[in-house]
């Protein structure tokens, strides 16, 4: 259950948020174009941030570019 320390988590890096243009999932609801996210975990695919919503989230990288 490390996925619920994460919010506690030092800050990896920046990133922008580019679109929110989900062939599959609804992201407009929680992402802002245009604005910057603390990441605080990464795998191959995913960012993890907490999002507009205030809750901590994995999203696709497609998503983002790093600052």
């Amino acid at each position: 259950m490390i996925h619920k320390t994460w919010y506690n988590n030092e800050t990896i890096k920046q990133i922008k948020c580019t679109n929110t243009n989900a062939k599959k999932f609804t992201v407009e609801n929680v992402l802002t174009q245009g604005k910057v996210y603390d990441v605080k975990n990464e795998t191959e695919e995913f960012y993890f941030i907490v999002d507009d919503s205030g809750k901590m989230g994995g999203f696709l990288k497609d998503y983002f570019d790093e600052q």
